[in-house]
C-alpha cells in the first residue's frame, strides 16, 4: 500500500462535552485510503460521538479536521455528503413506504422535474448495483424488505450521493451472522474499488475478519491503534475495558430439576393470519438453560411474546410450574415470570421515562413501590440506586432519562429489573443486542448465576456463538417448527444446516 498518499482523514485534538459529560478527549485519528478502519469501545466510549462530528452532526469544542490532507471545516451533513463522506445509521434513516429509488434519491433530486430525475437515478443505481455487487430491486417498498436489503439500500444512498469514505455505526446490530458476512464480502468489494470505510463495532470477531487497522476507544479517550493482523480478540477486548476479560463463558454442569415451562403442542398466529410456531411442544426444568437457536423470522419472536402472555395461543397449552398461564403479563409476573424482551425499546423500556420509573415497570403495583394512590418515589429510586449498584449502570443517576443511557446499559436496566424479582422462569430474548464486550461477560455470567440458583431460562440469540456457550441445550427453529434438539458442543455447522432448514439427518 502506497503510505506516502495523505490520510483520507485526519483527526487532531478532538474535544466534545455535553454539558459535565467529556463525550470525546483530545482525539487523534488518522485513516489511511482505500482502508476498512475498525473502531471499537465500550457503549459510551465516544465512538458514535466521534463519527458524528465527522459526519457533522455535532460541532467539536476543538481541534481539526483534514480530508486528504487539506484542513476542513464540516458544519453540518450537507458539508459532509458534499465532501464525499456518507454514513449508514445503526437505526436506518429510511421511509418505510417510499420505493428503493425514491428513498436513495430523497433529498438529492437535482432538479425542478422528478420524473427526469427519477430515470437518471434509476439508470446511476443500476450502475452501482453492477459495480458494487449490491442487487436490489428499486421499485420495492422499503417496509416489504428484510433489513438486509434494507442496509444495502443505506449503503447504495451513500455511493449515489457520492461516497468515497463510508462510515458503518454498529452495523451488523441488526443482522443474522449470514447477512453479516454477505455485508463483509460488500464491504471487501468497497474496498478493492478504493472506497475507504469505517466500521464502528464493538464486536470483536467482525473486527479480526474484516479491518486492516483497528482504534480503540475508552471513556472517552483513544488509547490505541493496531494492525489487525498484529493484534488478537484478547488484547483489544483488554485495552476498551481497560481489565482481562473472559472470552468464554465459564460455567459448571447443569442440575436440572423439576418442570417449570412446560409448552405443548402451540400454534400462534400474526396479525396477517399466518401461523408462524407450529405445533411446538418442550420442557424447561430448574436450573438449566434451553437456547433457542434460529435465523430472524422464523417463529422464534412469537414463541418468546406468547409465553410472556403479550401474544395470543392458537392452540395447544402453556403451563408455569404445573399451572396453566394465564396469558395476562401482570399476572404472570405474580406467579414468577420474568421476561426480557428481544425489543429493549419497543417491549422493555419507555426511553422518556426516569431509570427510576423504568427499574420497576411491570412491578410497580407491588406494595414497596405503592404510597396511597400514589407511586412512593423515595422508595423507587432507592430501588433503583441498589441496582444501578450491583448491575454497573452507567451513569449511576436514577433521575436520568432512559434515552440517554447507552444501549447496554439500557439493557442492564432491564436485565436487572427482571432477574431481581427472584423469578421460577426467565424469558430472555437477545440479551446481548447492541452490547460491548465487558457487558457481554457481565450478562452471561449473571444468566449462569440464574440457572445455578435453580431458575429455569429459556434463552433465544441469533447469536448462535451465545447459544452454544450457554445453553444446557439448544432447540433450532425453522419455518414455526423445531426442527432438532442438540447439545451445546454441536458444531456451528450441524446447527447452521438445521437453521437453514436442511433436514436434521442430513444436518448430523
Amino acid at each position: 500500500m502506497d503510505t506516502s498518499q495523505p490520510h483520507a482523514i485526519e483527526l487532531s485534538g478532538i474535544n466534545k462535552s455535553f454539558g459535565p459529560v467529556h463525550a470525546n478527549k483530545d482525539i487523534d485519528l488518522a485513516i489511511r485510503p482505500g482502508t476498512i478502519h475498525g473502531i471499537i469501545g465500550e457503549n459510551g466510549a465516544g465512538k458514535s460521538t466521534l463519527m458524528s462530528i465527522l459526519y457533522g452532526f455535532y460541532q467539536a469544542d476543538s481541534g481539526w479536521i483534514k480530508m486528504k490532507g487539506e484542513l476542513t471545516v464540516i458544519p453540518d451533513s450537507q458539508s459532509a455528503i458534499n465532501l464525499g463522506i456518507g454514513m449508514v445509521h445503526q437505526h436506518f434513516m429510511l421511509v418505510d413506504n417510499f420505493t428503493v429509488l425514491e428513498n436513495i434519491i430523497l433529498g438529492a433530486e437535482g432538479g425542478n422535474i422528478l420524473n427526469s430525475a427519477m430515470r437518471r437515478a434509476r439508470g446511476e443505481l443500476l450502475r452501482l448495483e453492477e459495480e458494487y455487487g449490491l442487487k436490489v430491486d428499486p421499485d420495492a417498498l422499503i417496509e416489504d424488505l428484510p433489513v438486509g436489503l434494507q442496509q444495502r439500500v443505506e449503503i447504495l444512498k451513500a455511493l449515489y450521493r457520492g461516497a468515497d469514505v463510508l462510515i458503518l455505526d454498529e452495523p451488523t446490530g441488526v443482522l443474522t451472522p449470514a447477512e453479516a458476512d454477505h455485508l463483509f464480502r460488500i464491504l471487501e468489494q468497497l474496498k478493492a474499488q478504493g472506497k475507504t470505510i469505517l466500521l464502528i463495532t464493538h464486536k470483536l470477531r467482525e473486527i479480526m475478519a474484516i479491518t486492516d487497522e483497528v482504534s480503540v476507544m475508552r471513556r472517552g479517550e483513544m488509547v490505541a491503534t493496531r494492525q489487525t493482523a498484529e493484534t488478537n480478540a484478547e488484547e483489544l477486548a483488554e485495552l476498551m475495558v481497560g481489565r482481562r476479560v473472559l472470552l468464554q463463558v465459564e460455567k459448571g454442569e447443569a442440575k436440572p430439576g423439576d418442570v417449570k415451562l412446560d409448552v405443548s403442542g402451540i400454534t400462534v398466529r400474526d396479525s396477517r393470519g399466518v401461523d408462524m410456531v407450529k405445533d411446538i411442544s418442550f420442557q424447561v426444568r430448574a436450573g438449566e438453560i434451553v437456547g433457542i437457536a434460529g435465523v430472524a423470522g422464523n417463529g422464534q419472536s412469537e414463541l418468546l411474546q406468547a409465553i410472556a402472555g403479550m401474544r395470543g395461543v392458537n392452540g395447544g397449552a402453556i403451563t408455569l410450574d404445573g399451572q396453566a398461564i394465564d396469558f395476562d403479563p401482570a399476572i404472570m409476573r405474580q406467579r414468577g415470570l420474568a421476561h426480557v424482551p428481544e425489543d429493549r425499546h419497543h417491549e422493555g423500556l419507555v426511553l422518556p421515562f426516569e431509570e427510576s420509573e423504568n427499574a420497576i415497570l411491570g412491578y410497580h403495583r407491588e406494595p414497596q413501590f405503592v404510597s396511597g394512590p400514589f407511586l412512593n418515589i423515595d422508595a423507587m429510586r432507592a430501588d433503583a440506586a441498589e441496582k444501578i449498584e450491583k448491575y454497573d449502570i452507567r451513569p449511576p443517576n436514577p433521575r436520568l432519562k432512559t434515552a440517554n443511557f447507552s444501549g447496554g446499559n439500557q439493557q442492564k436496566i432491564v436485565l436487572s429489573r427482571e432477574m431481581e424479582r427472584d423469578p421460577v422462569v426467565l424469558l430472555v430474548g437477545q440479551p446481548t443486542r447492541g452490547v460491548d464486550v465487558g457487558a457481554i461477560e457481565f450478562i452471561h455470567k449473571r444468566i449462569i448465576e440464574m440457572r445455578d440458583a435453580g431458575k429455569a431460562v429459556l434463552l433465544v440469540s441469533v447469536e448462535l456463538d451465545e447459544i452454544r456457550s450457554l445453553s444446557d441445550r439448544i432447540l433450532v427453529m425453522f419455518d414455526g417448527h423445531i426442527v432438532g434438539e442438540r447439545s451445546p458442543d454441536t458444531s456451528e455447522n450441524e446447527l447452521g444446516l438445521l437453521m437453514a432448514g436442511v433436514s436434521e439427518e442430513a444436518a448430523a
